[in-house]
């Protein structure tokens, strides 16, 4: 029962991923010629609906309103920041080293899982961590001519989304996946709404970076086409947060975090064929780096024994 629960999970978690692959895609897309809090409101607005069908066949409307409400809004405060954080970096910075950078997150989930999972991780995958880590500093560059700041938001993301991700594997014993998805989508929706009322007017525009004006760009009514690219980020969301939150209900952290790596995969492809942008060898080389680790951390912690 317990293999069974971890291969699925493993396969809810390569689902989530390729899914929010595309709005990596879109996002990026659009980040030139839209605000950020614009295709925010429009993506949770349009998954409402879609959350509300999968909490139907998930234990029921009601099972989205349970004593531990505060702690799913709070987890959606966090999650927010995640991505929040991710989608500021995706105008500043190419695809392929955003998500590169991003995937930090899966070395801090196994981290975290040791402090609050009670899972045990090995010394080899300790150093594996570690050197994961110092893959993420080859991709920052600190103190090069190359150095660009948002390369800290991606990485900020990393960090708030493994925290968001114990709390699902903590909290997942009491509450549906559907639930935590639809609360977190319901934070997500707020915050947009507020940064909404503070930027539409674009008086408080500020163009000196890329990202900056991703996030302080005036409300611009969207053409139809943009308009659908911004509602499919919506169904892209409420799938893929279920099918990650419920990856990491059912299956132990530091086995399945590691897949996470294949989003690498699609931020290459998806680079390489929309924007013709291609890792130096150093970001090559921190790539490899980051992924070899998590594989690694897959490899030698799926063989482990666990408690908790």
């Amino acid at each position: 029962m317990t293999q069974h629960k971890t291969g699925l999970g493993i396969a809810y978690l390569i689902a989530g991923i390729s899914v929010f692959s595309v709005q990596d895609l879109i996002l990026k897309f659009i980040s030139g010629g839209y605000p950020l809090y614009q295709a925010m409101l429009i993506r949770g607005l349009t998954s409402i609906p879609f959350l509300l069908v999968f909490a139907h066949f998930d234990g029921g409307i009601r099972s989205l309103f349970t004593a531990g409400l505060p702690r799913m809004i709070l987890r959606g405060g966090v999650m927010f920041v995640a991505y929040f954080s991710f989608y500021i970096a995706l105008a500043g910075l190419p695809l392929p080293t955003t998500v590169a950078l991003y995937y930090s997150g899966p070395l801090f989930i196994t981290v975290l899982s040791v402090f609050f999972l009670n899972e045990k991780v090995g010394l080899i995958s300790w150093i594996a961590v570690l050197a994961g880590f110092v893959g993420v500093l080859i991709m920052v560059r600190p103190g090069s001519d190359l150095f660009d700041w948002a390369a800290l938001l991606p990485i900020l993301s990393g960090l708030t989304y493994g925290i968001a991700m114990i709390a699902a594997r903590r909290m997942g014993v009491r509450e549906t996946a559907t639930a935590l998805a639809f609360w977190g989508n319901n934070v997500f929706l707020t915050c947009a709404a507020l940064m909404a009322l503070y930027y539409a007017d674009g008086s408080h525009i500020v163009d000196t970076h890329p990202s900056l004006a991703f996030l302080t760009r005036g409300w611009i009514t969207p053409y139809p086409h943009d308009l659908i690219l911004m509602m499919t980020c919506g169904v892209v969301a409420a799938l893929g947060l279920w099918l990650l939150t419920q990856a990491y209900r059912i299956a132990a952290a530091s086995t399945v975090a590691p897949f996470e790596y294949m989003g690498l995969i699609w931020s290459v492809l998806w680079g390489w064929i929309f924007w013709r942008d291609w890792p130096d060898a150093q970001g090559w080389l921190g790539i490899g780096v980051i992924a070899g680790a998590g594989i690694f951390v897959l490899l030698r912690e799926s063989r482990q024994p666990r408690s908790g």
